[in-house]
């Protein structure tokens, strides 16, 4: 990936060489990023809060590389703290991704009914009522969505036309200017430190 920036830029003027350079840089103290396997409080303290969400969700999933076909049992065997971090996670990473349809889809909506409770933990109160809304229209709805989901990518995508989850996406899109997800979750945090420590 890096060597097809350097190519995609290569050819540009000197402000999108630099842009390129810049990315590649990001992406390199990306790769290169500390996992902590063992958190403790200090490692917690000493993190600023633009890379807290990071080391906590590289610590929980430390816990699952192991065997990641045991993640239901793995995750639900954590603490609610542990649990909301990591539901919210993955939640976000698959809206943002391809909307509620692929959260339901992957292997990440089987936490779905579990996702309200791990919102309110947090305080995002707004998010808990619409991710309630999802996974009833889901329920309902579940036939109408799942019927072209046959395994195959061709099968995924036709799974998006009319589908009752989309009007739900822009939501969720929105629904972050009015409360911020990321700082909710970084203040849960500091505040509850000692339920993400490992010793």
């Amino acid at each position: 990936m890096l060597s097809f920036l350097k190519n995609l830029f290569s050819k540009k003027d000197k402000k999108s060489t630099a842009r390129a350079d810049e990315i590649i840089k990001s992406v390199e103290a990306f790769r290169k990023r500390p996992i902590h396997r063992i958190l403790t409080t200090a490692i917690i303290e000493a993190t600023p809060d633009d890379k807290l969400l990071q080391v906590i969700f590289d610590n929980l999933w430390s816990k699952l590389v192991n065997d990641y076909s045991k993640e239901y049992e793995t995750v639900t065997s954590w603490n609610r703290s542990r649990q909301a971090i990591y539901f919210i996670w993955i939640l976000e990473g698959d809206v943002n991704n391809g909307g509620f349809n692929q959260f339901y889809f992957n292997s990440s909506g089987q936490f779905n009914k579990f996702l309200p409770d791990a919102l309110q933990l947090v305080g995002a109160d707004q998010f808990a009522g619409l991710i309630k809304r999802a996974n009833n229209i889901f329920e309902l709805e579940n036939k109408k969505i799942t019927e072209h989901q046959d395994g195959t990518l061709e099968g995924f995508s036709k799974s998006y036309n009319d589908n009752p989850l989309n009007k739900l996406d822009r939501e969720f899109y929105e629904l972050h200017e009015k409360e911020d997800l990321q700082k909710l979750r970084i203040n849960y945090i500091r505040s509850y430190k000692k339920d993400f420590i490992d010793k």
